[in-house]
């Protein structure tokens, strides 16, 4: 049927206001980097105040004062001065950033700073990291934690500070005295309970054995940040695709992904009902200083927190240091059973993480924020965060540098061995349904109730953990 003048002219303006709408999206999405982009200029703000949000971490073990000193100093001639923000380290800058109340510059992890340009969001801005002294110095990997693509462009919202990968951390001293002999098969020197989880395993059942309050291998197994390895390292993955952010696509089920349940349930056996909740992670420093566990995994930033608690529990600092071993993940059995070697083993799969700092889109200081960001990132102010705080640098020259972990972790994220948490805000929907199943395997192994003890049971058990996962991001969200 033939459209009237006036009903052909009203469609004509439904069409063409669908045109500018989507039009006028493109343009949004396409502002999150022209709008930064023309915010650096090279001409340095003079006389203002930028405002840092760091970790808590850096301002207990001074790390912070002596950056922020040594940034005044620096660029004294500009009338400069950036302060700690004095706010909690995980302050939402999309609730406060509008309203003047967020910092300028923050150092988080990639994936709580890339929620920030999440969509057409755009609280932080993209930054010329090719003018940064540390681009060049810094893997590719790296780098692509803070990549956002927008109208098939590529943008960097993050400068890499740290890469955060579980290790296992362990007394030295606590070791059996005859471990050479006893614990160290292969003769390379290296006692079997620090290279292979099944030796760890086995190690801690001989302590629970021998004592009612030690323990050997002790972790909060309802952290889905470390449990998540065990799934990833038999194939799991978070979300699907060549980015790793299709969300529609959630994977900790897929290929052999339950064998990680496996292993969940088989160390939950040596440990005992704190390993359900988060006390295990809340006292490993003081038990560890004490002597109560023998290892337990967490990330390397937090070294400075154990020898702290060693020197308060009595021993000298020296002693500390020397004791207290920061090491690479076990290798899991291939089998995916803790009491079968008889496959062989793997490489361990870890979840990690790259922290960095980024630049506030409200900030009235831009260039400044940019210079402090490039201070704060120069070899000398990494390899001080990296002594003090015992931080695994992205620089690779810091790495190198520093030798030891440091060169092993920068080639664990080339080769894939972390799997680096996806820059997406949906990731906050993974950890609940995750955590309670990594619970539920924990107290079901503890209690006798053995409800998930078969394959098919545990496979049962993650798929619902995928479809709880996938419910929160695209039903109920």
């Amino acid at each position: 049927m033939k459209k009237t003048l006036p009903a052909l002219i009203a469609h004509i303006a439904v069409i063409l206001a669908v045109i500018i709408v989507m039009g006028t999206l493109g343009l949004i999405a396409a502002g999150v980097a022209s709008e930064g982009s023309e915010k650096f200029t090279d001409e340095i703000e003079r006389n203002v105040t930028l405002r840092i949000l760091e970790n808590d971490t850096a301002k207990e073990q001074g790390y912070l004062k002596e950056l922020l000193d040594a940034f005044n100093a620096e660029y004294a001639e500009y009338g400069i001065k950036a302060v700690d923000a004095n706010m909690d380290q995980f302050t939402d800058l999309e609730t406060g950033g509008p309203y003047g109340y967020g910092p300028d510059v923050l150092y988080q992890a990639n994936d709580a700073i890339m929620k920030y340009v999440d969509g057409t969001r755009k609280h932080i801005l993209p930054l010329p990291v090719e003018q940064l002294d540390c681009y060049e110095h810094i893997g590719k990997n790296a780098w692509d934690a803070y990549k956002v693509t927008i109208e098939n462009q590529d943008f960097i919202c993050g400068v890499p500070v740290n890469i955060q990968q579980p290790l296992l951390f362990y007394r030295k001293d606590l070791l059996p005295a005859n471990w050479e002999t006893e614990w160290d098969d292969d003769k390379n020197g290296v006692p079997d309970m620090i290279e292979y989880w099944t030796d760890l395993y086995r190690y801690s059942q001989t302590i629970r054995a021998q004592s009612a309050s030690n323990y050997g291998y002790m972790k909060s197994l309802n952290d889905g940040y470390f449990a998540s390895g065990y799934f990833l390292s038999y194939g799991g993955y978070v979300f699907g695709g060549e980015e790793r952010n299709d969300t529609s696509d959630v994977g900790f089920s897929k290929n052999d992904g339950y064998l990680g349940a496996k292993i969940i349930r088989q160390l939950a056996s040596v440990m005992n009902l704190e390993c359900t909740e988060d006390t295990i992670t809340k006292n490993s420093y003081s038990r560890m200083a004490q002597g109560a566990y023998f290892a337990t995994m967490t990330t390397p930033d937090v070294y400075t927190m154990f020898i702290k608690e060693m020197v308060n529990a009595g021993f000298t600092e020296e002693y500390a240091r020397e004791n207290l071993i920061m090491t690479d993940v076990p290798k899991l059995p291939v089998s995916g059973d803790l009491e079968d070697e008889s496959q062989g083993f793997k490489d361990m799969t870890v979840m990690g993480g790259i922290n960095g700092y980024a630049i506030s889109s409200y900030t009235k200081a831009p260039n400044a924020a940019l210079a402090f960001v490039n201070f704060a990132t120069s070899y000398k102010m990494i390899n001080r965060r990296a002594e003090l705080l015992g931080i695994s640098p992205a620089r690779g020259d810091s790495a190198e540098a520093l030798g030891g972990l440091n060169a092993n972790i920068n080639n664990n994220l080339t080769a894939g061995t972390i799997y680096v948490m996806p820059s997406v805000r949906a990731l906050g929907q993974v950890w609940t349904p995750l955590q309670t199943y990594c619970a539920i395997l924990a107290d079901d192994s503890l209690t006798g109730k053995n409800v998930y003890v078969t394959d098919e049971a545990l496979k049962k058990g993650l798929e619902n953990v995928d479809n709880q996962i996938y419910a929160a991001i695209h039903t109920l969200g």
